[in-house]
This record gives structure tokens, C-alpha cells and sequence, in this order.
């Protein structure tokens, strides 16, 4: 059994929450509940769960606030987050640079089975907390300009740099990812959502299949219906649709 706590200020949403969970799975047990800060640290200190849904806004501090001070107090966090948000584009993206969960307001049921579907699969993978200290150090340096990625595979979360991705291919719902001085790395997310993700970052979709990263494009070659030779070696196919902005990408480098 999963054990968990829910961190929200809002008690309709608390209780609403609670009870979609404990009516379509057995396998987490709600052992807490906390509508603040403060309270939410003296739940997490004293019970000890695998996982905390945690409100960004609580009414003495946020939630970042709250994961601030425990880990100041307890040195890293051990437990697996699921953030409970409404749609705030820059919370949100960081949520996805850090492979962090996240429940949108409201709670939407078919979303939540996702979510602990996933947190089974971390809990048993028992993957580290990494990812969180990446968020932390985000939110705190009020970063909009990413660094590091958390990526979320099925035998854990790794972080890298954005800068060492080479290039994504897509792999029908899958992404995969080819990074500098790494094997490949096979994520179940859609290259769209990566596109969204990494495009104010020196990446280009020249092709359904393809995003590149700028930096590590050799060649532009004509020919053959036109592709790019990539640092890996490998020949990306451009769409004719992105011929004519990926030149003058190009121009501009």
C-alpha cells in the first residue's frame, strides 16, 4: 500500500480529491490530510508518506515555500510529488522541465488515474528525488530560461542538460531522445509536448518526426528532397513546409 497526504487549502477540493482517490484505487492509502505551510511540514515530518499532493497556493506560502523548508529542516525530501495547480503557464513549465507530476484544477478523473498510475510505477521503480532539488533550484532562482531537464524513463528519472540534447525523434507516442556522450533515451511522452517545451531553446521541428538542436547541425544538404547532417552523424529529412525558415535559422547563426 502506497501511503500519501493531501496538502491543499481548500477543503471541498481536499475532500473531493480524497474521495476520487479512495474510490478508484486500492492501492494508495490517504494517511493525512494539511491545509497549510506549516502544517503541511508537521504532517510530512510526523507520517512519513510516499507521496504528497501539495496545492501551489496555501494560505500561509505556497507549496514551494513548503518543500523549501523541509528540506531545509530534513535534507533532501524522500517522497514523490503531485502538485495541484491551476493553469499557471510558468509553474507548469517547470513542472515538465522536472518530470513532476501535476493535477490541473479541476481535478479531472481520467488525468488523476494517470497520475497514480504513474506514482505506482515511481514507487516501484523507487526513483530518486533528484528531480525535485532541480525544481527547487528553479523556482528559487526564478529560472525561465531552463538549464537541466528531468527525463522519465522506465527505469527512472534522469536529469541533463538541455545544451547536450542533440536532436528528438518521434516514435509514435513515444520520444526518443539522443544526447551527447549517451545512449539513446526512449520517454512516453509526444514529440509536440517536447517541441512546446524546448522550442525557446535553440530547437527547430523541421519534420513531424524530428526536433533538432540548432547548435549541433553540420550540414545543410540540398539534395535528395533536403536534409540536415546532424554532429551525430545522423540525416534528418526537412519537411518542404520548414525548408524556408530553417534557412534563414540558419543565416542567422
Amino acid at each position: 500500500m502506497i501511503t500519501a497526504i493531501l496538502i491543499e487549502d481548500d477543503k471541498h477540493l481536499r475532500e473531493g480529491l480524497k474521495a476520487l482517490i479512495e474510490r478508484y484505487t486500492d492501492d494508495i492509502a490517504i494517511i493525512g490530510e494539511a491545509d497549510s505551510v506549516k502544517a503541511g511540514i508537521e504532517a510530512v515530518q510526523e507520517l512519513k508518506p510516499q507521496v504528497i499532493f501539495l496545492d501551489i497556493h496555501l494560505g500561509d506560502g505556497t507549496g514551494f515555500d513548503m518543500l523549501e523548508k523541509l528540506a531545509e529542516k530534513s535534507g533532501k525530501i524522500k517522497a514523490h510529488i503531485v502538485f495541484i495547480t491551476a493553469h499557471e503557464q510558468y509553474a507548469v513549465k517547470a513542472f515538465k522541465f522536472s518530470a513532476l507530476d501535476f493535477i490541473l484544477k479541476p481535478v479531472d478523473f481520467e488525468e488523476l488515474q494517470t497520475t497514480i498510475s504513474k506514482i505506482k510505477d515511481a514507487v516501484r521503480h523507487n526513483n530518486s528525488f533528484e528531480h525535485i532539488d532541480l525544481l527547487l533550484e528553479n523556482i528559487r532562482k526564478k529560472v525561465d530560461n531552463f538549464k537541466r531537464i528531468a527525463l522519465s524513463t522506465s527505469d527512472g528519472i534522469h536529469l541533463f542538460e538541455v545544451s547536450d540534447i542533440i536532436r528528438c525523434e518521434a516514435k509514435v507516442n513515444y520520444t526518443q531522445f539522443y544526447i551527447k556522450n549517451h545512449k539513446p533515451v526512449l520517454i512516453a511522452k509526444t514529440l509536440k509536448e517536447y517541441d512546446e517545451l524546448l522550442s525557446e531553446h535553440g530547437f527547430e521541428r523541421i519534420h513531424q518526426s524530428h526536433l533538432i538542436n540548432l547548435a549541433y547541425l553540420k550540414s545543410y544538404i540540398k539534395s535528395d528532397g533536403g536534409y540536415v547532417v546532424m554532429s551525430d552523424n545522423s540525416n534528418i529529412p526537412i519537411a518542404q513546409s520548414k525548408k524556408d525558415k530553417l534557412q534563414e535559422l540558419i543565416k542567422a547563426l
